[in-house]
């Protein structure tokens, strides 16, 4: 453990292990408790509260008596969850997000850049790229709209089918793309008509505008995403902790997180 992080020490210990875990350990099995707290040299309370944290992503499997493994495969043999703990804080959640959720892909074809996508994207004029539209749901109902653009060559792996079954993170990363960060801002706007059918909210609702511009690795731009989330079923969530002493001003977040029911 690491005192002067500015981390909460079941936050360290979460880290650690979701990082185990992307690296593809424990296929027997995470250790038990009793052995994670001498390892980490933690109450046995911290422990139990990262390994919460780990089964409420998807992460693992935790089941009285037989105890906790990894959780989820894909088509190619690997722990989906997993590979959405590979992408970093709230790209992750993002992931976990998308496979938990039931998509219905509205629309999925290749046109010519808008001006204003085109900028975004960092693209030539006229230069292609993927428009996708999906409408994102819980057993409740609809919870979000979304529009992706994701320049040509990147999205040449994946079309219709692919996104109806699999979050577009995972699929960039899969046609090689190395997901490095994301900006993002958080507005709000009313539903329009079309909106508001595919929401199941009355047309003028006031919905949370989600605007996230991803890079990869390289600081290329390769996908922007507008989305329009219902409020009543999604919400961001952000922890910040203080750093410095009693006098600091500075905060920074410790802990992203996309909460929907």
């Amino acid at each position: 453990m690491a005192p002067a992080v500015p981390l909460p020490k079941y936050h360290q210990v979460y880290l650690v292990l979701r990082e185990q875990l992307a690296e593809g350990r424990f296929s027997d099995g995470l250790p038990p408790e009793l052995s994670l707290v001498q390892q980490f040299g933690v109450a046995r309370a911290t422990v139990r509260k990262a390994l919460e944290r780990l089964a409420s992503e998807g992460l693992i499997d935790r089941r009285p008596g037989r105890g906790t493994r990894p959780r989820r495969h894909d088509g190619h043999g690997a722990p989906a969850a997993v590979a959405a703990g590979r992408l970093p804080g709230l790209l992750g959640n993002i992931v976990h997000m998308g496979l938990q959720t039931q998509v219905k892909v509205l629309s999925c074809d290749v046109v010519v850049a808008p001006a204003a996508v085109a900028q975004r994207l960092g693209l030539p004029v006229r230069a292609r790229v993927q428009r996708a539209a999906r409408v994102r749901a819980t057993h409740e109902g609809p919870l979000s709209h979304i529009t992706t653009w994701v320049p040509q060559e990147l999205a040449q792996g994946f079309g219709r089918r692919e996104l109806a079954r699999e979050p577009i993170l995972l699929l960039l990363e899969r046609a090689g793309v190395h997901i490095g960060r994301a900006t993002q801002s958080i507005s709000a706007c009313p539903a329009d008509d079309a909106v508001a059918a595919r929401l199941d909210v009355a047309p003028g609702t006031a919905l949370l505008a989600v605007d996230r511009l991803v890079y990869d690795t390289d600081e290329r731009p390769v996908q922007w995403l507008q989305g329009l989330y219902r409020p009543d079923r999604y919400q961001y969530q952000m922890q910040l902790s203080r750093v410095g002493g009693v006098a600091a001003k500075v905060w920074v977040s410790t802990e992203l997180s996309a909460q929907f029911h």
